[in-house]
Parts: C-alpha cells; sequence; structure tokens
C-alpha cells in the first residue's frame, strides 16, 4: 500500500492555502509555520489556545500509547478500517483521510496495515503537542499536525474520511474539509463501556447516555454498529493505563483511585458504538 502525507493544508490563521518550503509552510500573507524536527507542524496558534498546554498531558498520552500498543483495542481499530475501506473496491485516486484528536496515532497506524492496493493520503490532527509528537515519532509517513477541531488548518472540500474516535466532534468543520459523498466515522463509548472499572471508582453510576442516533446537520446516517467484547486486564500496570488514558481518572474521587490501584487483575466490558455519516 502507498502511504502518503496529505498536503492540503489551510493557514489557521486567514484560511489561506499553506505551501510547503524546506522545513516550512507559509500562505500568500506571509504567515509562517515551521516543521519541528520530529516532523509535525503546529498549526495552533496561540491566541486560539484556551491553556498554555491544552489537551492530554505528556503522562496520559504514554499511559495511552503503552495501551494501545499492547492490542487491547485492535477489535475497534479493525472496525475502523472495515469502515474507512467500505466502497472504495476498483478505486485508484489516493484515499484523503484525516483523524481528527488522533492521540498518539494508534488509529492510522492501524489503518496504514490494512491490506488494499488503495493510495492512502493521511494526516492526524491532535489539540495536545505531546500526542502529536509521540504520533510523529512512531511514523513519519502521515501527515501530523497540532490544531484544533473548531478551526481545522485543512481546504475546504479536500478529504474523503474524516474519523472522530472519542473524540470531541465540531460537525461544522468536518462538513466543510470533506468533499460531497466524504464520509465521517465516529466511535462513542456505549452505555456500558468500562462499567465494571467505573462501578469500582465511583461510589454510585449515573445512567449512560446512548450515543445519539440522528444524525447532524449537514449529514445523513450510513450505518450503525456496535463493537463490544470483554477485555481482561491482567497486571496493575495495564489498569493503571487504562484509567490514566480516560477521563475518569480525573472525575474519580482520590478514594475511587485507590481502589482502582489495589487491582491486580480486571475484566472489563468495551462497548463502542461506530456511525458511518456521509457528508
Amino acid at each position: 500500500m502507498s502511504i502518503d502525507a496529505f498536503n492540503a493544508l489551510a493557514c489557521p490563521l486567514d484560511g489561506d492555502p499553506l505551501t510547503q518550503a524546506g522545513a516550512c509552510w507559509h500562505c500568500p500573507a506571509g504567515h509562517s509555520f515551521d516543521v519541528a524536527r520530529q516532523g509535525y507542524i503546529h498549526l495552533l496558534p496561540v491566541q486560539k489556545k484556551r491553556s498554555l498546554d491544552p489537551g492530554d498531558s505528556k503522562a496520559m498520552v504514554a499511559a495511552r500509547q503503552r495501551f494501545l500498543n499492547t492490542g487491547y483495542y485492535r477489535p475497534i481499530a479493525e472496525a475502523v478500517t472495515t469502515a474507512v475501506l467500505k466502497d472504495t473496491v476498483g478505486d485508484t485516486n489516493p484515499l484523503a483521510c484525516m483523524d481528527a484528536g488522533c492521540g498518539e496515532g494508534y488509529y492510522l497506524r492501524e489503518l496504514a496495515l490494512a491490506t488494499t492496493d488503495l493510495p492512502l493520503s493521511l494526516m492526524g490532527l491532535d489539540i495536545s503537542k505531546w500526542a502529536t509528537l509521540a504520533a510523529a515519532k512512531q511514523d513519519k509517513r502521515p501527515r501530523w499536525v497540532v490544531g484544533s477541531n473548531a478551526n481545522l488548518p485543512v481546504l475546504a472540500g479536500t478529504l474523503d474520511r474524516v474519523l472522530c474516535l472519542f473524540g470531541f466532534p465540531v460537525y461544522s468543520e468536518f462538513a466543510r474539509v470533506l468533499k460531497p459523498g466524504g464520509v465521517l466515522i465516529q466511535a462513542d463509548a456505549g452505555p456500558n463501556h468500562l462499567r465494571e472499572l467505573r462501578e469500582i471508582i465511583y461510589p454510585s453510576l449515573k445512567p449512560e447516555k446512548s450515543p445519539a442516533e440522528q444524525a447532524p446537520e449537514c449529514f445523513s446516517t450510513l450505518a450503525m454498529e456496535t463493537v463490544c467484547y470483554p477485555l481482561t486486564l491482567d497486571s496493575q500496570d495495564a489498569i493503571a493505563d487504562l484509567l490514566a488514558m480516560t477521563p475518569h481518572l480525573y472525575r474519580a474521587s482520590a478514594e475511587g483511585r485507590a481502589r482502582a490501584e489495589t487491582l491486580e487483575a480486571l475484566t472489563v466490558t468495551v462497548e463502542v458504538t461506530l456511525r458511518r455519516l456521509v457528508r
């Protein structure tokens, strides 16, 4: 399979096309953005940050990288890859795909391993510089960008697929950057996702909302499926990494986190809703 970096980037300040010249990208107005020595591009202007270091911390990224690289979520990655490549048999043009909220790049790396002759043009974007740095270190082929879903540094109508996996969807931006007929693939936690862990760290569980079935504006639902399976974690380190890579680490009380730290093994339910939405 041919894997190339996605190049239809837009200036995050004025939306004009960015052109690469060596280790620098620039727009016609003169705004310039350097490529970091690790290979990623920082396209999140300081005036559009809500904090000095937005997104996942270095520790959260490291925990997610250890957990995902062990293969615990491979069934989810396989379902995502199938959803991306669906209806592409016979296509010869590169399929442009962006993971919006890519983290350390696991799902794009798994996509790149798929058995297909279809060339891929890939981009991973995350608001966390630590996540983007970790992604760039593991695979140099995709375009890795520090940026925000609220202001995607991508030219309009240039993507065939957008992934939003356990992230923060901004549907108006996704619709803008997708080609007509392009597909958004969205993954959300189901009502029973990690229920056994949540029962340990919280004094009581609030009823979980099922992912919305109605398609957002500008999109129509193509398909919806549930990926569900039991997952056994057989070490304290694996349980700690799972907790550290989720929002539950900060939502749980100190007592709840302490209870999780005593566990030496745990079987949890993985339940994820995967939707394919067409632009």
